[in-house]
Formats: structure tokens, sequence, C-alpha cells
């Protein structure tokens, strides 16, 4: 579905990506784990076409990603939930997610695929007159995720969605994640929780510094060493 081969990508004289290399298979959650500022968040926006890659190809579905315009790839059937969620604050719940729909035309079309984000977020529901900026982060991150189910994707790219949140509302957010897989969506999840990550994905990569060191079966990453003893504390 998704692969990226020999990924490079610079700010500047900063050689941040040095190479990289993964696959996303369709049905697959795959994360991608690694420190703040390994370069998880510079890889999505390569791969929506946020940030413009040095060389190297990413393919979705048979398109070639680097040129394809940003503003066509959600077309594809590809979604970002950004880092930092990045609602419209000053518009409501109802509103933000009518934003995620735009690429639809049929109206009854974007009601039915409203009702079945309220069907997933009952607080949402409870919430759609209400300015998406006065929500609690965890009610944030779920419109995040609502506003991109909106445009009925294929594949999910996931930026940090348990950044700033409780461990309870971490827990929440997981379980949503596991959900929406089970409707039939793909997801390419990017987190620094490790031990969250792996123990819901089919297959993981671990990112430092730009490169990949580490891939594998997730729940066999959960057991090495070199993981445990870098990213879970162990």
């Amino acid at each position: 579905m998704l692969t990226i081969r020999d990924l490079h990508v610079s700010y500047g004289a900063i050689h941040a990506i040095h190479g990289i290399s993964l696959t996303v298979e369709d049905g697959e959650i795959v994360s991608l784990i690694g420190a703040n500022g390994a370069g998880k968040t510079t890889i999505l926006h390569t791969i929506t076409g946020l940030k413009k890659a040095s060389s190297g190809t990413i393919e979705y579905d048979g398109h070639d990603l680097l040129k394809t315009r940003p503003c066509d790839i959600i077309t594809l059937g590809m979604a970002h939930v950004p880092e930092g969620r990045h609602i419209f604050p000053a518009m409501t719940v109802a509103e933000n997610l009518e934003m995620g729909a735009y690429i639809k035309n049929n109206r009854d079309e974007i009601q039915e695929k409203m009702k079945e984000v309220f069907e997933r977020f009952p607080r949402l529901r409870e919430r759609r007159k209400q300015l998406a900026g006065t929500l609690s982060g965890g009610e944030q991150q779920m419109l995040a995720v609502g506003r991109a189910l909106m445009s009925s994707p294929k594949i999910l790219l996931m930026d940090e969605p348990s950044m700033g949140l409780s461990p309870l509302l971490v827990k929440e957010i997981f379980k949503i994640i596991q959900e929406v897989h089970r409707q039939g969506i793909t997801v390419l999840l990017v987190e620094q929780n490790a031990k969250m990550a792996l123990s819901i994905a089919d297959r993981a990569y671990v990112l430092e510094t730009g490169d990949i060191t580490i891939w594998g079966d997730a729940k066999e990453l959960l057991k090495d060493d070199r993981v445990r003893k870098a990213y879970l504390g162990q």
C-alpha cells in the first residue's frame, strides 16, 4: 500500500532523514517509534507533501507521492492526524468535521459520515455546537481523528496522538485507534509512547536521528533488549 525507498530529507544544510526505507501493507497497523527529534514527524510531512524530499521514492497505491500535489493526496484515500491536533479553535465541532469532508460534494454523504463519527465519539455529538478551542485535550484529539475520518480514508497517518494526555486518556485514544483499524483502515502510527504503540501494532520501525536502526514484528520488539532499554525504561 505505502512504500518508502531510500528517502533523504534535508533542512538546508541539516540532513534530517538518511536514506530510510519502510513499508505499510494494506490492513496493518505499523508504528514508527523514536525519541523527540528523531525525524518521525518529518517523514509524515514528506509523505503528505508538506515537506519536499531531497531524493528517494514514496509510492502509495501505485501513485508517486513525490510528484503529487499535497492538495491531491487526500483524494487518494490518505488522511493525516497531525501532531498537536491543529483543530480550528474558533469553529464549532460540527464545522471542524465538515472541513474534514471538503473533498466530498454530496451533502447527504457528508451528513452520513458525520453521523458515523458521532456514533464513534458520543462526546463530540454532545458538543457539536461548542467551539473546538474550548474542548479538553482528549476531546480535541477525538475531533482531530474524527475530522480525518470524514474523508473516508484508506490509510490514516497519526502523529503523536497521545501527546499531552493523561494516562487514562492515552488508553482511550489507543482503543480508538484499534477500533478505527477494525473498521478496515490501515494505520501508520508515529509515537513516543513506545510501549503503547508496540502493543497494538503489527510491525514497527525504530528511528534514531534520521536512521531506521531496528525493525520487525512489534511484539518481538517489545522483548528486544535494545528497545526495552532505550524506550521502555527497562
